[in-house]
């Protein structure tokens, strides 16, 4: 049995999280979730969005599933998300992005993975401020984090039989710091002579993603294009709603997706556990049990071929309607 940390988030963090406990279990896969809180309900009580005991309990279990988790605005902490990349040394952020059944977008050939840096370039949060009127934002990249995460990209294309790593940077304006992110991935890239290279600026990526996007395969980017180019595939393929994630270090790994916590819709039984579910489902390769990862996977694409949807993708379920079908397409 498999010890994995269950990080239920708030807002509609809980109600996803039991729809996706209850898709896995009903998969025949018997995990032993360590629970714990995190996020604005537990400042009150415990002075913290991200309380010691969940990092030990990842730390301890190597694996979480993480729902949404809200952070708080204009003081304070800044991140949960953020800590727990920092601590935990999550340096690689994994965004699969391909095309759902049935869930209506403007291409219908996106396949591809969005490989992003995850400690450090502007993200580092090294600021200062000079005057009234001006502050300093430093961009920091490293050789270090720069071969780790590209080495990162190249064995995930060996291992999931992907052909092309594209280094995606600003190269021609940025020549120290993105020109020593670019010359990290060329120096890696002789490693692996069976995988096709490609460099592009980021600019003309942008452009290209929104006219063809199956002209790419695997990207791997600094932290701060990481970020917005992921956002960007993720519309390609329906939104956030739709969007898993991870966050993968040397000892831990975090699934989870990257939609908001959507305290709006909080307890109205209407959120789409699809993403979360995705998540899980990559956890589930991770850990080796990729029998029942395609299991599941195959059951939620059936669920959505019947057009059995949420609200959000133009559907009328509910969450637990929508989990009731899922659960029906596994037997």
């Amino acid at each position: 049995m498999h010890n994995i940390t269950l990080i239920n988030g708030d807002g509609i963090g809980p109600e996803i999280s039991d729809s996706v406990v209850k898709i896995i279990k009903a998969s025949g896969l018997d995990i032993n979730w360590d629970i714990q809180t995190a996020g604005v309900d537990v400042i009150e009580k415990e002075g913290s969005p991200l309380p010691q005991r969940v990092l030990d309990s990842v730390r301890k279990n190597k694996v979480a599933l993480k729902a949404p988790v809200t952070t708080p605005i204009g003081k304070g902490f800044r991140s949960v998300n953020v800590q727990l990349r920092k601590d935990l040394d999550l340096y690689a952020n994994l965004r699969p992005c391909k095309n759902l059944p049935n869930v209506k977008t403007r291409f219908d050939n996106v396949d591809l993975v969005v490989v992003r840096e995850n400690t450090e370039d502007l993200y580092a949060g090294v600021e200062e401020k000079i005057d009234e009127n001006t502050a300093h934002s430093i961009k920091i990249i490293t050789r270090k984090a720069s071969e780790r995460i590209c080495r990162f990209a190249f064995d995930y294309a060996l291992k999931n039989g992907r052909k092309e790593v594209c280094v995606v940077t600003k190269a021609n304006i940025m020549k120290l710091s993105d020109g020593l992110f670019l010359d990290s991935y060329r120096n890696v890239a002789k490693d692996y002579p069976t995988i096709k290279q490609r460099e592009i600026l980021v600019d003309n990526l942008c452009m290209q993603l929104v006219q063809d996007p199956s002209r790419f395969d695997v990207l791997v980017l600094p932290n701060l294009y990481g970020d917005i180019v992921s956002d960007l595939t993720a519309g390609l393929i329906g939104g956030l709603g739709v969007a898993q994630g991870a966050n993968i270090g040397l000892d831990c790994a975090v699934f989870e997706p990257v939609h908001g916590s959507a305290p709006d819709i909080k307890g109205q039984n209407k959120a789409n556990p699809t993403a979360l579910l995705l998540s899980a489902i990559e956890m589930l390769k991770y850990i080796n049990e990729n029998e029942h990862a395609l299991k599941i996977e195959q059951a939620l694409f059936k669920t959505l071929n019947e057009n059995n949807k949420t609200v959000d993708l133009g559907g009328k379920l509910s969450t637990t309607e929508f989990t009731d079908c899922i659960i029906k397409n596994l037997l």
